[in-house]
């Protein structure tokens, strides 16, 4: 059977130009934390994602930033998972860095922030989950992006959004809700969800 105007619904993009800001997508929250030489730096990202099932990171970035020298400076970062009632503290994070004459202090000074025992990682304070990570590679060449890579050396979720089991799932997340950045430049706070109707004996 031959369809006839399969796309008469659609709108054609240019493909040569950036679609994103032609329709919202979903996607996470979080504040990269880096080290560099005179402190740290703190940034906000929505391009991320784990890479697989085991305990690797990965997250957009461009070398027109500090946290991707950073990285490749000092070869490891944080990640802060951010609350919905932290949209805010994210928001001074993506402070343009040439407005404040010493940014790293002066945004240290403004955002709640909490480091390691050694001194060597920030993270933004009551994030619900806190990743330590080793960088493993950065792959340069998506025009002017790149993918950073890490390896998480360790991990913290906050005792509130750990899931122990599969019951009562819905009420945990309706009692601590979730932020969902909705790409372009909105955000959203989850409070209700439904189980995902897996088919019969799925595996990943």
């Amino acid at each position: 059977m031959q369809v006839k105007e399969p796309f008469k619904d659609f709108i054609s993009l240019d493909v040569k130009e950036s679609i994103w800001d032609h329709f919202y997508a979903v996607a996470p929250l979080v504040v990269i934390g880096t080290q560099e030489e005179n402190g740290f730096d703190l940034a906000p990202k929505h391009m991320v994602t784990p890479l697989g099932f085991s305990d690797y990171f990965g997250f957009v970035c461009t070398p027109r930033h500090k946290t991707y020298h950073n990285i490749n400076d000092y070869e490891r970062f944080s990640v802060s998972f951010v609350k919905p009632d932290q949209i805010l503290m994210s928001s001074l994070a993506a402070m343009p860095r040439d407005s404040v004459k010493d940014f790293s202090e002066e945004i240290t000074n403004q955002i709640p922030t909490i480091y390691n025992e050694t001194g060597t990682s920030i993270y933004l304070k009551d994030s619900y989950v806190i990743l330590d990570c080793l960088l493993y590679k950065i792959i340069d060449g998506f025009d002017d992006y790149s993918l950073i890579c890490g390896k998480v050396e360790s991990a913290w979720v906050d005792k509130d959004y750990i899931i122990v089991s599969d019951e009562g799932q819905q009420n945990q997340i309706y009692q601590n809700p979730l932020l969902a950045y909705i790409a372009p430049g909105r955000f959203a706070s989850i409070k209700k969800t439904l189980s995902y109707p897996y088919p019969k004996d799925f595996k990943r």
